[in-house]
């Protein structure tokens, strides 16, 4: 529904606040942060977008974090840095990939092994399909089909959650194509309980969230209060801001379905930056882009894309959820990790990324 009457006025403290709270540990950035508080505020205030969080880490700390306007606009609550909860959408996958990354280091997932070595009960399908494949896109598991990504269905497990699409037949044979698919990470989250014999939502946490003190990091649980949970918001065909549409995101919590912080997720980044949380090997073929039968690079490794763009090389994920999207990147060789969090289905970073980081790099 459209936000209340006063929003209006909301509105307009909303396009004159430049930023509502600011951490900065290292004074010898103030060119890079100028610029980067200039950009996010331009593009907040351009596309109507309530709540900004963002931060930069950089050799093992955190030297910007800052919250621009709103996370809830109705109550005037305002973004907290590091503190604010929103909607990470896909950044969910390389949670679950780490998840998996800790059975791989005890030996008790194979990723080149066939999902039904866990699963023998999932629906056969024309062609074996290995875990490796489906955590890298190539194992041909469909995507969300019409209004499945704005389902508001209540799954009580991850199995439950694989009857949407487990009697679909595969899109093409695996490891011929790349083709995006959130689904493929409920049916990873599958293989994950029967290879611990543990819940997944309590596995991760204990195992991720727990080991590197991601105590902001949790599911998305729509019918319970969570401290410091944005609001989520999105355009209507106007151009003015309303209330997201509600959803329940309990379908895909391994794709999609976690809440996060941008301290949280700088924890993540660093623990992944070299190794030690996961062992050298699980790290470099998660971080290594997989190839397919015709020799081309997906530029996705297992749960993380990889990038490569102006003398720049790393990896990480982006986000996408109905109220919130995420930009997530790790460049190692810099000692480097970004964070971009929003409250709006409509926000479009573009090249923000990119730019914030040579601004970083350069300055020092």
């Amino acid at each position: 529904m459209k936000l209340p009457a006063k929003s209006a006025v909301i509105t307009l403290v909303l396009a004159l606040c430049f930023s509502c709270s600011t951490k900065e540990n290292n004074s010898g950035y103030s060119k890079a942060i100028s610029l980067t508080k200039h950009l996010l505020d331009s593009i907040r205030i351009a596309q109507r977008i309530p709540g900004i969080d963002a931060a930069v880490a950089i050799d093992g700390k955190i030297v910007w974090s800052e919250g621009f306007g709103y996370a809830d606009l109705e109550h005037e609550v305002k973004v907290i840095p590091g503190v604010t909860r929103f909607r990470i959408g896909s950044v969910s996958k390389p949670l679950t990939s780490a998840a998996m990354g800790k059975l791989i280091d005890e030996g008790k997932i194979d990723l080149n092994a066939s999902v039904y070595d866990y699963l023998p009960d999932f629906p056969r399908k024309k062609y074996p399909i290995t875990i490796k494949q489906i955590s890298g896109h190539i194992g041909g598991i469909r995507h969300y089909r019409g209004n499945e990504f704005l389902m508001n269905k209540r799954f009580n497990s991850v199995t439950s959650s694989l009857s949407i699409f487990q009697n679909d037949s595969l899109l093409f044979e695996p490891g011929s194509d790349y083709r995006y698919s959130s689904y493929g990470f409920n049916l990873l989250s599958a293989v994950v309980e029967k290879a611990s014999g543990e819940s997944f939502l309590p596995y991760i946490h204990r195992v991720v969230f727990s080991a590197l003190d991601m105590q902001s990091t949790c599911p998305d649980l729509n019918d319970s209060i969570i401290v410091h949970r944005t609001s989520f918001y999105q355009l209507d065909s106007l151009n003015n801001v309303i209330n997201a549409p509600s959803v329940d995101n309990s379908y895909k919590w391994a794709g999609g379905g976690f809440l996060s912080t941008t301290t949280d997720l700088i924890k993540f980044g660093e623990a992944h930056m070299q190794p030690g949380f996961l062992s050298e090997s699980t790290l470099k073929v998660f971080t290594t882009s997989q190839v397919l039968t015709s020799g081309d690079s997906t530029s996705y490794g297992v749960g993380w894309r990889t990038y490569r763009h102006d003398g720049l090389s790393g990896y990480g994920h982006t986000g996408g959820s109905v109220g919130g999207i995420t930009a997530f990147r790790i460049y190692p060789h810099q000692k480097m990790v970004l964070v971009l969090l929003s409250n709006s289905s409509n926000t479009s970073y573009g090249d923000s990324g990119d730019k914030i980081a040579k601004w970083f790099l350069h300055e020092n």
